[in-house]
């Protein structure tokens, strides 16, 4: 990258052994492709069950994030079965990555067969909604990629559909679910380690990489505007945190403060928020700069009654190599925890929860409300006009 002053495919080498590919979830299709060579075989990928427990498949590869989807079912014990998609290269990548998997000629086939329980997609987000409508129509339960759900037309549908159903949808919220310091602050959390909650903080740096960024990233009509896409992440952390089942926003802001040429794109927004059970301010950007060593310097702090805990979930600069850093202050002691060896719970958690049909991964309250945060939020933003081109 241009004015980089590291290594970064060494860089991308070295995290993978760390962090394994929950860090690889979260960058774009060209980026991955760019600094990673799929292998046929991923450790982090391995299932520990003997038999597969559930069969599922996959509609849409339009972004990375895939993998760590992917990755996370058979962790729990699925088998990947099938795979549509219409774009050649990326189904080239991706069967390169699992070679088992067969091509489907078509989405139908794939929804017609009885033998599969499960579908992930992380098609253009625009697309998302449509292809979980259509997995619960046919008896599947669904996963997406974060943005699952893009307006608040595509929320009533899905909501009406899914109560009809009753099939499971599930955004994987990555940022909580992959990242295994962010576990940890859930676990410490739960167990009272800085009292009760009372606000987070999230700032969600991402990098802009625009070169590697295909057409459709740059038109918010395709993912919904920057609260819709990396906000949802956050609103989902904070209803997690606070214990939250009902929320409003305070305020909300968005700007595309230096992209004139990308004039359907949005690179800041923040967000004021009131839940029952704590309040929250979220940043979202797409200004982490060249010289950071990782695409974006993800940071929650969580405010509690008996302490604090901040997650530093990709790097920490002042120091400690890697990513998913932890630090706990409270009225015993300060700690510096590393989280590296923290088990990820969510694919195991999902795939119990289609055998058993129970919620242990997350409540569908709590998945279409943390959306719903996220699209009112972006509907009803003031626009920034900082005149920074």
């Amino acid at each position: 990258m241009p004015g980089s002053n590291f290594n970064r495919r060494k860089f991308l080498k070295d995290a993978a052994t760390v962090t394994g590919m929950g860090l690889f979830a979260s960058f774009p299709e060209g980026i991955m492709a760019a600094d990673k060579s799929p292998s046929t075989t991923d450790v982090s990928a391995a299932s520990l069950y003997d038999e597969p427990r559930i069969k599922f498949s996959v509609i849409g590869i339009n972004h990375a994030h895939i993998y760590g989807q992917v990755n996370a079912v058979i962790r729990g014990g699925g088998q990947l079965v099938s795979l549509y998609a219409k774009e050649p290269d990326l189904v080239a990548e991706f069967t390169k990555r699992y070679p088992q998997v067969k091509v489907a000629a078509s989405e139908k086939e794939i929804l017609e067969d009885r033998s599969i329980q499960l579908v992930l997609s992380s098609a253009i987000p625009i697309d998302r909604a449509g292809i979980g409508i259509r997995a619960m129509q046919h008896g599947k339960d669904y996963m997406s990629d974060k943005p699952g759900i893009i307006t608040l037309e595509q929320l009533e549908e899905v909501r009406r559909v899914q109560k009809q159903t009753n099939r499971i949808y599930s955004i994987m919220y990555s940022e909580r679910f992959e990242n295994k310091a962010t576990v940890k602050a859930g676990e410490l959390v739960k167990a009272g380690a800085i009292g009760n909650v009372i606000q987070t903080v999230i700032l969600a740096p991402h990098r802009m990489s625009a070169k590697d960024r295909p057409q459709w990233f740059f038109d918010k009509k395709n993912f919904g505007g920057i609260i819709t896409d990396i906000g949802s992440h956050q609103f989902d952390q904070f209803l997690f945190f606070t214990n939250s089942d009902k929320a409003e926003i305070v305020s909300s802001q968005i700007g595309n403060v230096t992209h004139p040429q990308y004039p359907g794109f949005e690179d800041f927004g923040d967000i004021m928020l009131r839940g029952n059970g704590g309040t929250g301010y979220i940043r979202v950007d797409w200004f982490t700069p060249d010289g950071l060593k990782t695409w974006g310097d993800g940071r929650l702090t969580i405010l509690g009654t008996k302490g604090y805990i901040e997650v530093r979930k990709n790097i920490d600069i002042a120091g400690h190599p890697g990513g998913n850093h932890l630090f706990l202050v409270n009225d015993k002691d300060t700690q510096y925890i590393d989280c590296n060896n923290v088990e990820l719970p969510y694919g195991k958690q999902l795939v119990d929860d289609v055998i058993n049909r129970t919620e242990t991964a997350m409540t569908q309250h709590h998945c279409f409300l943390a959306t719903e945060l996220a699209l009112k939020a972006q509907k009803n933003a003031q626009h920034l006009n900082l005149n920074k081109a």
